[in-house]
């Protein structure tokens, strides 16, 4: 295992040091915790809070800032943070309008993160939730029931994050983050795998010639195995999936979101891209805005995910509202 780390058990807490070296003018940490908060605090609206295991850099603490998160909390590798950690993000960022946590659809996140809420319930804080689910490729997998969340929690943090900036309720926040999360459906695969640094070797193999399709964020298994084809063919897998639980046709608009996982060069994304946009528009479908990059990864795992949002007036209206965060920026 070849990593630039110290040690395992310090990078987490160094990851986060050097974040918030680098961008003052957007993060802090919480004091005695691994949680990342908005540099100036808002306090006449919804506060957003998400988080999970770390490793997916950006996610999730590159999208907090204005337009998008109050708070993310970065739990050890792969793994939920504490529901006491969560806990103080949800202290540290609280106002009267209350709080929201966005969740990925992982139980250990699920568990931790509702704990959580019922702590600060019993301190008098108004919280809500939102599970994220938008992982097409199986319905139960090694680390949930039902369907993961993935990369369009990206997209889910921008909406939402846009409608709590306008100042709407926490109800009509929540509100806005289910018709988001109903409405964004992403497939990924993989080319290699990623090495956990506690674990110091692969969590799954690929042969030369094998690929992953439709596995998770964290390398649980997808829904096969198959020989590496050409990007053209393997976008189109990724699309038929995507497309046959969320039909589209003439008529429809959508925002697309191609991730790396965290080591496929931006060249070849592009030519992902490329493709998807050649698919997408040839069903008559509108192509309102595309975002191509490193959203939510998995380590150092080559491979990439589609996303595809439907919009409709209101959603869109949230979609291209000013953000302005460490790893995404939209100048309404």
């Amino acid at each position: 295992m070849k990593k630039i780390i110290n040690s395992p058990d310090a990078l987490v807490d160094e990851m986060l040091n050097g974040l918030v070296l680098a961008y003052p003018q957007y993060v802090t940490r919480v004091p005695d915790s691994a949680v990342i908060a908005r540099s100036a605090k808002k306090s006449k609206k919804v506060a957003l809070v998400s988080g999970g295991g770390s490793g997916h850099e950006p996610s999730h603490a590159g999208f907090v800032g204005e337009g998008m998160l109050d708070a993310a909390v970065c739990g050890a590798v792969f793994t939920s943070p504490t529901p006491d950690e969560v806990f103080k993000a949800i202290k540290a960022v609280q106002t009267e309008a209350g709080v929201l946590l966005i969740i990925k659809n992982y139980t250990g996140d699920v568990l931790n993160f509702e704990m959580a809420m019922e702590m600060a319930e019993g301190e008098g804080i108004k919280v809500a939730k939102v599970i994220v689910n938008d992982d097409v490729a199986v319905m139960n997998s090694t680390y949930t029931v039902g369907r993961r969340g993935i990369a369009g929690t990206v997209l889910v943090h921008k909406i939402t994050g846009a409608a709590a900036e306008a100042g709407l309720s926490l109800e009509e926040v929540q509100k806005v983050a289910e018709k988001a999360i109903a409405s964004v459906r992403t497939m990924g695969m993989a080319l290699s795998p990623c090495i956990v640094p506690a674990a110091g070797k692969p969590g799954f193999t690929l042969a030369d010639d094998e690929v992953e399709i439709g596995l998770g964020i964290h390398g649980e298994p997808g829904v096969s195995k198959e020989k590496l084809q050409s990007a053209d063919k393997t976008v189109a897998v990724l699309l038929d999936k995507i497309c046959a639980d969320m039909p589209l046709g003439g008529g429809d608009e959508i925002a697309l979101l191609v991730n790396g996982l965290g080591g496929t060069p931006l060249m070849e994304l592009l030519v992902a891209n490329r493709k998807a946009n050649e698919i997408i528009t040839g069903k008559g479908v509108k192509i309102h805005n595309t975002n191509v990059g490193n959203y939510m990864t998995s380590i150092e795992m080559a491979g990439f995910s589609l996303s595809v949002l439907k919009l409709d007036g209101e959603i869109k209206k949230f979609y291209d509202a000013k953000a302005d965060t460490i790893a995404y920026k939209v100048f309404a």
